[in-house]
C-alpha cells in the first residue's frame, strides 16, 4: 500500500491510525530468503500463561538484559536509570544512571544488552537519546560497584520526539545489531548514508562488522520506519518487528542488504524492489515493540494493541498469529527468552508521556 499518510503511529499512542476492516492479522507471504524448514506446526504451539511477577513499580521499562546468574537489568526510558531485578533480587535495585540520556517523547534510555563475554569483560551496552542524536554506548557493570561511565561507540543516529528505534541485541555471530528509526524524516530510511531507518550490524567495539553489504558501513538492511524488535531463530536468521504508520505494522525476516520499502510502501507492496513482510497487523492491533523467539515461535509485544502475539515459524513465513492477554495487562513493550521461559514488560505510558492506570511490571510466562 502506498505511503504518504499524515498521522503518526509512533510508540503506539492514540494516533496510530484506524484498524482495517475486520481487524485482519493474517500472515502475508512475500519475497524472502530461500525456504528453510524450521518451526513447529500451529497445532503444536504451546499457550503462554502468566506464572508470576518478577518486578513491579518500575518507571517506563524499555530494554532488558539478562545477566549470567539469570538476574536482569532493565532500563528506564524516562529517568535514564538502570535497575537490577530477578530471582536473586526480588526487590528491584537501581544500579546507576546513564549520563547524557534525554527523555523527550519516545526518546530516552532505550535498549540495553550485555556482552557475550560479560563474565570476563563486564560490558553493558545501551542505546540512548541525547540532546543531539541517538547513540550506542558501552559501560562496565560489576555488581556492588558503581556503573561505569559511558564510552560512545556509535553516534549520529538521527533522533526526534518519535521513531527513534532503540533495540540492541547480540546475534549468534557475536556481532551487535541495532534497530533504528527515521526520526520522522521519511527520506532517511532510503538513504544508505544515513543511520536512520536501518538495522545496523556492528562489532562489539562499534565498528562496521566484517561482511556487511555496504563496504565500510554499519548498515545491514534499510527501508525501515521504526524497528524496536530483534530476534533470531534456530537457524540463525534475524527477524524484526516494525511500527507502521496508519495501516500496517510488520514482522519481517531480515536479509543482508535488503530494502524493506519505507516510505514507498507500508505493509505488503508486492514491488520487486522491496521485501514484503511475512506478517502484518492493523496498527490498532499491535504497535510492536519487542519480539522474542522460543522454540521457533515468534512472540511480539503490542503497545497500542495491548496483547502478546504468537506466530509459529513455518519455513520463511509464519502461521496464523494468535493473540494473548488482550487488554489484561495494558501496553506490552519487551518480551525476551530466559531459560525456556518468557519475560514480558508492561508500559503504562504512551510515547507522549500520557499516564495509564496501573504500574509497570515484569511478568514471568511459562508455556503450557
Amino acid at each position: 500500500m502506498a505511503a504518504g499518510l499524515t498521522a503518526c503511529g509512533g510508540d503506539g499512542g492514540s494516533s496510530d491510525g484506524k484498524a482495517t476492516p475486520g481487524g485482519s492479522s493474517a500472515p502475508v507471504a512475500g519475497t524472502q530468503p530461500p525456504n528453510v524448514p524450521a518451526g513447529p506446526t500451529a497445532a503444536k504451539v504451546a499457550e503462554p500463561v502468566v506464572a508470576g511477577e518478577l518486578a513491579r513499580d518500575l518507571n517506563t521499562p524499555w530494554g532488558v538484559a539478562v545477566l549470567p546468574d539469570k538476574d536482569a537489568l532493565v532500563s528506564s526510558r524516562d529517568t535514564g536509570t538502570i535497575t537490577r531485578f530477578g530471582p536473586g533480587t526480588p526487590t528491584p535495585v537501581v544500579v546507576g544512571t546513564v549520563p547524557g540520556s534525554v527523555h523527550r517523547g519516545e526518546g530516552g534510555l532505550l535498549g540495553i544488552a550485555v556482552s557475550p563475554s560479560f563474565a570476563t569483560d563486564h560490558f553493558l551496552y545501551a542505546y540512548l537519546t541525547t540532546e543531539q542524536d541517538n547513540r550506542i554506548v558501552r559501560m562496565t557493570y560489576v555488581p556492588g560497584q558503581p556503573l561505569g561511565g559511558p564510552e560512545v561507540l556509535v553516534s549520529g543516529i538521527p533522533a526526534g520526539s518519535n521513531h527513534n528505534g532503540g533495540r540492541i541485541a547480540f546475534g549468534p555471530d557475536g556481532m551487535l545489531y541495532a534497530g533504528t528509526g527515521e526520526a520522522g524524516r521519511k527520506a532517511l530510511a532510503q538513504d544508505v548514508s544515513s543511520l536512520g531507518g536501518k538495522i545496523l550490524r556492528l562489532t562489539p567495539d562499534g565498528k562496521p562488522a566484517p561482511g556487511n553489504p555496504f563496504p565500510g558501513s554499519p548498515v545491514w538492511s534499510l527501508g525501515h520506519r521504526n524497528v524496536q524488535g530483534l530476534a533470531w531463530d534456530s537457524t540463525g536468521r534475524l527477524w524484526a518487528g516494525e511500527f507502521g504508520q496508519d495501516t500496517w505494522d510488520e514482522l519481517n525476516l531480515i536479509r543482508s542488504g535488503a530494502n524493506y520499502g519505507w516510505p514507498e510502501v507500508e505493509g505488503t507492496g508486492d514491488d520487486p524492489r522491496y521485501m514484503n513482510p511475512v506478517a502484518q497487523w492493523a496498527t490498532d492491533d499491535a504497535s510492536p515493540s519487542g519480539i522474542a523467539i522460543l522454540g521457533d515461535v515468534v512472540y511480539l509485544a503490542g503497545l497500542k494493541g495491548e496483547r502478546l502475539w504468537q506466530a509459529p515459524i513455518l519455513g520463511s513465513t509464519v502461521g496464523t498469529p494468535k493473540a494473548y492477554f488482550q487488554g489484561k495487562y495494558g501496553r506490552l513493550r519487551t518480551v525476551l527468552v530466559v531459560s525456556g521461559e518468557l519475560w514480558l514488560t508492561t508500559s503504562m505510558t504512551d510515547g507522549r508521556g500520557s499516564p495509564r492506570k496501573g504500574d509497570d511490571r515484569v511478568l514471568r510466562l511459562v508455556l503450557n
